[in-house]
């Protein structure tokens, strides 16, 4: 079964955002959503409104939305994933914080690591026809150099140890040729070819139309060891709405077969 995968950065509410606030974006979310109908969708920045509003609304998208707040009390941001539920079985789900105790809420690697937790929210989906996989969903530390490695390496290990294929999708912070990129493709936990299924793609963070596209950072990913044609991803249009932009990420799209 070949599966439509998003990551979806669609950055945390913020009243210095103007006319871009949260608030004001969230038909423009919907509408997308609706319009690609993503399998699986990893979304970054959500915050506790946010999470209720995504609970809310996709379920009626056919969707099952799991994932916390990152914070000691499970609130603030998350990395909250969406599943078809026409299309897997859940098997489990968990979130595990990017630090040397992944189990213990609120946990930072410290270093270089901003005052943010950082965490993932990963689960292992049953397609109708075909075998486990893990789709793990994270956004790395916008800091530190070190703490984003240290949490690719932890996202990477995680998968290892589950024992299933992978998709991994998220806003990494980190450009293509960075130590914490290469932390994700190289190494390859069950001998296939870990690949970015969106490597062929420019930059996705535009700022809400402040940057450039030949100034755009690419830092939204979707790893895979699973068979994946880099040609087929594209990142969705953010053209503004009078003024109102989806995101100040552009969405990305890959396909992967399950």
């Amino acid at each position: 079964m070949k599966v439509k995968v998003f990551t979806f950065n669609l950055r945390v509410e913020a009243d210095c955002d103007g006319i871009n606030h949260f608030q004001n974006r969230k038909g423009r979310i919907l509408d997308t959503i609706k319009t690609y109908d993503p399998d699986l969708i990893g979304f970054q920045e959500i915050n506790d409104n946010m999470r209720k509003f995504l609970n809310d609304e996709l379920p009626a998208l056919g969707y099952l939305v799991e994932g916390c707040g990152r914070n000691a009390d499970y609130h603030g941001e998350s990395t909250v994933i969406a599943i078809k539920r026409d299309k897997f079985v859940l098997i489990s789900v968990e979130t595990k914080w990017l630090s040397a105790t992944p189990s213990v809420p609120g946990s930072t690697f410290g270093r270089d690591q901003s005052k943010c937790p950082r965490v993932l929210t990963a689960a292992v989906l049953k397609p109708a026809e075909g075998n486990p996989f893990v789709f793990l969903n994270t956004h790395l530390d916008h800091k530190g150099s070190t703490a984003r490695l240290l949490g690719a390496i932890e996202c990477m290990q995680y998968v290892a140890e589950k024992g299933y294929p992978f998709i991994i999708t998220g806003d990494m912070n980190a450009r293509p040729d960075t130590p914490e990129i290469y932390a994700f493709t190289d190494p390859a936990p069950f001998g296939l070819p870990v690949i970015d299924v969106t490597a062929k793609l420019g930059g996705t963070f535009h700022g809400f139309g402040k940057i450039a596209p030949e100034n755009m950072s690419k830092i939204d990913y979707i790893f895979t060891d699973l068979p994946a044609n880099q040609d087929e991803a594209f990142i969705v249009p953010d053209e503004p709405v009078n003024g109102l932009y989806i995101s100040d990420h552009r969405p990305v799209c890959g396909f992967v077969e399950v």
